[in-house]
């Protein structure tokens, strides 16, 4: 008699019930006629990646994470090219991944049920190749966005107990700062096919998908299944050019392009007031820089790099879907 499937969930034990979330799993389980859930938590040495490929060396069927953007993250990265469908169970402040492919957020046990009854779609997961000042390498995925610069510098700053007590919020705070001490720096960029280029930037964004936290389109264009990484170069002059950045990222790509003319106005206005963040699209692209930077993947901190290459692992993840 073949041995029944069993679900996996991997969760982090801070941002989560997991007693809850045992017994739901295990009811629902049952009632698809699965054998009893494997559940693996997370931990500071392992956030999720060596959990996931536990997982799929114990033979499950699904793979069902909760917790932080963070454990999305990694426990993405653990299954990615596994074959095995991953589940959101939207847990964190964030959640980005779930925003984007429009998982309804706040009914766990409606995201549970999603593991066995749900449709299995491809997306891509982006991958980064980590280069450090001493010349060691370290390769890490990530599925919303990587980011250096000030957008790093901000997470990497950011007051823990204010993310405890504001959530996504305290990044506020942090951004503020590092938009006042941070100086601009120098990059060698070069997107596959094409030649390489240099530009003095304040941060460089890699996008898997193209929205954040409180509904920012900073990426309008950006899709999840196209096998592209998109790219926004920031290059704001001062106080006003960072006005002008978010202008962009709000009026402009949140209101205006959602009509024919709001989408002239944007074509009429472009360039005038300087071009602040400049938008591209490739496979992959190497980014270069002449001193080391804070790098950033899905809003987590993952120290300074001198040089990353970054990929679209096309269709590199698969996810359950209502």
């Amino acid at each position: 008699m073949p041995t029944p499937p069993h679900a996996a969930l991997v969760y982090n034990p801070v941002k989560v019930d997991a007693t809850r979330l045992r017994s739901a799993l295990e009811a629902r389980s049952q009632e698809a006629g699965w054998a009893a859930p494997h559940l693996y938590e997370t931990s500071v040495d392992d956030p999720g990646v060596g959990q996931a490929r536990r997982a799929v060396l114990d033979g499950a069927q699904v793979v069902l994470v909760a917790g932080g953007d963070g454990t999305v993250r990694a426990v993405a990265e653990g299954l990615r090219g596994s074959g095995v469908p991953l589940t959101l169970i939207p847990s964190g402040t964030g959640n980005l991944l779930a925003r984007n492919l429009k998982v309804p957020l706040g009914d766990q046990l409606t995201a549970i049920g999603t593991a066995f009854t749900g449709d299995t779609r491809a997306i891509d997961i982006g991958v980064a190749m980590i280069t450090r000042a001493d010349g060691s390498e370290e390769e890490h995925a990530f599925v919303v966005m990587a980011g250096m610069g000030i957008d790093a510098m901000m997470i990497a700053t950011a007051n823990p107990d204010l993310k405890k007590s504001l959530g996504w919020l305290a990044y506020v705070e942090s951004g503020l700062r590092s938009i006042a001490t941070a100086a601009p720096f120098r990059i060698h960029y070069q997107l596959r096919g094409h030649r390489q280029h240099a530009a003095t930037v304040s941060s460089v964004l890699v996008g898997n998908c193209g929205t954040l936290q409180g509904g920012v389109q900073l990426m309008p264009d950006a899709e999840l299944d196209d096998g592209f990484l998109d790219v926004a170069v920031l290059q704001p002059k001062g106080a006003f050019g960072w006005l002008l950045v978010w202008r962009k990222v709000t009026w402009e790509n949140r209101v205006l392009r959602r009509t024919a003319v709001g989408r002239r106005m944007i074509r009429f206005t472009e360039g005038r007031g300087g071009n602040t963040v400049t938008n591209l699209r490739a496979e992959a692209l190497t980014v270069r820089v002449d001193e080391a930077q804070d790098l950033e993947l899905d809003g987590d901190a993952f120290g300074m790099a001198t040089m990353v290459a970054f990929d679209a692992h096309r269709g590199g993840l698969l996810v359950k879907l209502p």
